[in-house]
């Protein structure tokens, strides 16, 4: 069965490293429901050891069989989330889904991408996770993925993607350039007396019959122009 990440990658997209939050993550932000099911150990532990009435002991197991029950369903809730987590680098971008019925997405492509930077604690490198803060070209914070695992190798697989990318964008052929658009022919400008000229010739044309007198008057326009 394909998770929903996977119902949102393009066509031709295809990933590159998939990967959630570490699995100290569910201890970190589970540390209410964790405190709530030890607290019902250590009360499950002082029923059976201290002496009592049987009506204390009655009250203390039911007492303890809720916070069981509640911690259980808050941790069961808990790890449901964290295994639902989807952090994918892609062909094109970077991809983060969680949530179990109520999906929320965000992605970055990667030709945005300028940068990332990458924090580990001393915990974050013996155990193998870090905060990675992914960074636009100007320098402005997308995204941020909070105790990812093994956080350097998710930053390398990034940025060799992101170089995959480019150049693969930088191979392909160019647009064929336009040609160039012919200058428009300079008129030359004439003087007076050649236009006087001109016209005396275009009037004895007109005289004898080889121009009309419409011609005439289109090409006395034009040589007046060019005063």
């Amino acid at each position: 069965m394909a998770r929903y990440a996977d119902t949102l990658l393009s066509d031709g997209e295809r990933i590159a490293l998939r990967t959630r939050q570490h699995w100290l993550s569910t201890i970190v932000d589970g540390r209410v429901p964790w405190a709530i099911f030890l607290a019902a150990i250590v009360l499950l532990v002082l029923r059976v050891q201290l002496p009592g009435s049987e009506a204390v002991a009655n009250v203390l197991g039911y007492l303890v069989l809720v916070l069981l029950v509640v911690s259980l369903a808050m941790l069961a809730r808990l790890y449901w989330s964290w295994y639902a987590q989807d952090y994918l680098v892609t062909t094109r971008r970077v991809l983060k889904v969680e949530g179990i019925f109520n999906k929320k997405s965000a992605d970055s492509s990667l030709e945005k991408i300028n940068d990332a930077v990458l924090e580990q604690n001393l915990f974050g490198r013996i155990f193998g996770y870090g905060d990675l803060e992914i960074l636009t070209a100007a320098e402005t914070s997308v995204d941020r993925y909070r105790m990812l695992d093994n956080a350097p190798h998710f930053k390398r697989v990034m940025l060799d993607q992101k170089h995959a990318l480019e150049s693969d964008m930088a191979s392909m052929p160019s647009p064929p350039m336009r040609a160039p658009v012919a200058a428009a022919p300079t008129v030359r400008v004439m003087t007076s007396e050649e236009v006087s000229k001109a016209l005396g010739d275009l009037a004895g044309l007109r005289d004898r019959g080889a121009i009309t007198a419409d011609d005439y008057e289109a090409k006395k326009q034009e040589l007046l122009a060019r005063l």
